[in-house]
């Protein structure tokens, strides 16, 4: 590799380390705030913007996995089952529409 190529890779790392570090400092001072309480409903959101994004331009039958899984989770407040049925119903629906 040439000295450009190690250059960028060092830049990168460099810019990764800094974004984790500047992440414990703000995490640090919002704990310390009266802003803490977003810091709880974080996981969450995050993974909810995940499936959200991950849905999009998919077909019915996903849409409606998701739904069902969604369903379970409030219903059953379990990680486990969530997944169970969401596989379950993805699996079903898949078999149905095709």
């Amino acid at each position: 590799m040439s000295g450009a190529h190690w250059s960028v890779i060092g830049i990168l790392a460099l810019g990764a380390f800094s974004i984790r570090v500047l992440g414990l400092i703000a995490g640090g001072r919002i704990r310390a705030s009266r802003h803490a309480w977003m810091l709880d409903d974080l996981p969450g959101l995050i993974v909810v913007t995940l499936v959200a994004a991950s849905l999009t331009g998919q077909p019915l039958q996903t849409w409606a996995a998701a739904a069902a899984a969604l369903g379970a989770a409030v219903l059953t407040n379990h990680v486990i089952a969530t997944m169970v049925i969401g596989v379950a119903a993805f699996a079903g629906l898949s078999a149905i529409w095709q």
